[in-house]
């Protein structure tokens, strides 16, 4: 492709999924429903965690990080997602696109980080147990989720210059329903090998060495666990454990299949698409019915906010009577 006379798009046409109406109708009014309870259920559990003086701890801190990353994670894609099902013109204006990509990977590249920072918090609860309270500080807890945050916008930014500065010259149909960079980088000019390269050594270092820690954290858990003497003392400590260790092995099923590959650009998607809305719109709605129905503190939580709530429903309702009256 000759690009000394390039003229770059200004917009690119996001392929998804076919256009069949009524199956459109259904896709559209599924993911709206997931994504209203994902956003609903995650912020639910940042503000249980705010307000519950009981969840005022370095776990639930974590875990209102995590959220917080879900709820953006989702309405970085499934906003764009969701109109361009009831659209014919899918298209996505060419920063748009890049913006989307970046935050999408900014978001999902720090959850790796905090899944492995809840991990080590476990590790040091259940190994360490006399001295978590001087191991896990607030400002240590500070300090490691700004690290993951910090980590994630550094983690992607070369990446994604480079590909906002290749030439996009010829078609501009993603075939995806987001802008993903394996498809971007399909209907890219130019010389895409470093930019695969870079992705390829991303994808080990976040994935592979997130993972790889959360199991190393994990088998001393489980070798601690298993030297409690009894079985109830066992199941206690494994079930501070047991919805975090869900969650790592939903994500990083789905992520492995999809990024950890040496070549990108040569890549069919039509799987990639389906895993992608797992992970994307699926993974999202469960976490917080997982570590609800999994958790026996955020549980009792939830059980005595809503208590509350009935209570004082009754008391207001009289109180707008007996001013009518």
């Amino acid at each position: 492709m000759d690009l000394t006379n390039c003229s770059r798009v200004e917009e690119f046409i996001l392929l998804g999924f076919p256009h069949v109406w009524g199956i459109n109708i259904t896709l559209f009014v599924l993911v709206l429903l997931l994504y209203i309870l994902s956003i609903a259920g995650n912020c639910l559990i940042i503000v249980m965690v705010r307000a519950d003086y009981r969840l005022q701890k370095p776990m639930y801190f974590f875990l209102s990080n995590l959220s917080f990353l879900e709820v953006w994670y989702t309405t970085a894609v499934v906003p764009k997602m969701l109109a361009n099902l009831l659209s014919e013109k899918t298209t996505i204006c060419f920063y748009c696109c890049m913006a989307q990509s970046y935050f999408h990977f900014l978001f999902g590249i720090t959850e790796f980080y905090i899944l492995t920072v809840m991990s080590f918090d476990r590790y040091v609860a259940i190994c360490q147990p006399l001295r978590y309270s001087t191991i896990m500080t607030s400002s240590l807890c500070l300090q490691l989720a700004l690290a993951a945050w910090f980590g994630g916008f550094f983690t992607i930014l070369l990446q994604t210059i480079l590909v906002v500065r290749l030439p996009y010259c010829g078609s501009n149909i993603v075939n995806h329903f987001y802008c993903d960079i394996g498809p971007m980088l399909k209907i890219a000019g130019g010389d895409t090998h470093l930019i695969e390269v870079i992705g390829f050594f991303i994808a080990v270092a976040v994935i592979l060495t997130s993972l790889l820690l959360t199991v190393v954290s994990y088998i001393f858990i489980i070798s601690t666990i298993l030297r409690i003497p009894s079985i109830s003392g066992q199941q206690r400590a494994f079930s501070t454990c047991a919805s975090h260790l869900t969650v790592v092995s939903i994500l990083y099923g789905a992520v492995l299949f999809i990024y950890l590959r040496p070549s990108a650009k040569h890549s069919s998607f039509s799987l990639n698409k389906a895993i992608s809305v797992l992970n994307t719109v699926v993974t999202p709605v469960l976490n917080p019915f997982i570590y609800t129905i999994r958790n026996n503190e955020v549980k009792e939580a939830l059980r005595q906010s809503l208590q509350k709530k009935a209570l004082s429903f009754p008391k207001v309702h009289l109180l707008v009577c007996t001013a009518k009256g």
